[in-house]
């Protein structure tokens, strides 16, 4: 694995073939792909186990970058990874925004117009139904996927409001608060739309008293992850008939076990992490590996860089 330029040394460290485009991405980029080790500046992470980032990171004390497959950390995050000193970490954050906030809309379209009760209707059944124009939108977090959803609802002229670490206006919204307001927020949202990233902070963002503020009849998307709501308060808000549905692309645990009462509950709908499917996915991380091959060989400044105390 080795180029023929005198650029800084990128190696990758994964299980698997070698993708087929990197040699001549590293190349057009003016690096030189190197086995994991001395030579070794950046790390390119497509996936695995983390004991094997943490063997490769070992043999290449000189590391200074790797990217990550995924826009979320939070697995290399509680395992430490992050902390690793002289190291600049980017992830695939932002890169993945337009599927995910494709798959979060068809998600809220589905709850408002009543789909997860129909598909398993046997019977006509009563006429229901909820419109999205105007309705009252909460959306927690405001990365890529956040802003993509936002500007996907434009068209139907929602009242967006955005919950978010600091009070900082985002585009596409009507206003902006801190997570000390989310209850009161809660309690006007029709739909609540989970894109947050899982940290020590925001694991079960949503439990028993969150989902109690929730008005009557709303309803909660969740494709972020799925340890950002307390599951069995879900489940037990989802009983009583209070949340008039939950659409999940991600579950806590995951995969959803069969038997699992969320399966049984007619007013859920579960999509088996599809939001971005790895063909989606594909030339999304392709496009964001090569930019910063770009920029790591220029020293510029890298695209999706993690801020470890953030977690995200």
């Amino acid at each position: 694995m080795s180029g023929t330029t005198a650029g800084p040394g990128v190696s990758v460290a994964s299980p698997g073939p070698l993708p087929g485009w990197l040699p001549d991405a590293a190349t057009a980029a003016g690096a030189r792909l190197v086995p994991p080790g001395p030579e070794t500046g950046g790390l390119l992470w497509f996936g695995g186990d983390l004991a094997d980032l943490r063997a490769a990171l070992a043999s290449a004390p000189g590391t200074r970058w790797v990217q990550l497959p995924s826009a979320g950390v939070d697995a290399y995050a509680d395992g430490g990874l992050l902390e690793a000193p002289g190291i600049t970490w980017t992830s695939a954050k932002g890169s993945f925004a337009r599927p995910v906030a494709e798959h979060a809309l068809a998600l809220t379209l589905a709850l408002l117009r009543h789909l997860p009760e129909r598909a398993r209707a046997r019977s006509w059944g009563r006429s229901a139904g909820t419109s999205l124009f105007g309705a009252d939108v909460l959306v927690l977090g405001a990365g890529g996927i956040a802003r993509t959803y936002l500007d996907l609802l434009a068209p139907f002229g929602t009242r967006t409001v955005v919950v978010r670490r600091r009070a900082e206006p985002v585009p596409g919204a009507e206003r902006t608060v801190t997570t000390e307001h989310l209850g009161a927020e809660l309690a006007r949202a029709d739909v609540v739309m989970v894109a947050a990233a899982l940290t020590t902070q925001t694991r079960a963002l949503l439990g028993t008293e969150e989902l109690a503020a929730l008005k009557p009849g709303a309803v909660l998307v969740n494709i972020a992850r799925g340890g950002l709501v307390d599951t069995d308060a879900l489940v037990a808000a989802l009983a009583s008939g209070r949340l008039g549905g939950a659409a999940l692309d991600v579950t806590d645990p995951e995969p959803l076990p069969d038997g699992h009462p969320l399966w049984d509950l007619p007013t859920a709908l579960i999509t088996p992490h599809t939001a971005d499917t790895a063909e989606m996915v594909a030339p999304l991380l392709r496009a964001r590996v090569e930019e910063n091959l770009r920029r790591f060989v220029a020293g510029g400044t890298l695209e999706g860089v993690v801020d470890p105390a953030a977690g995200y």
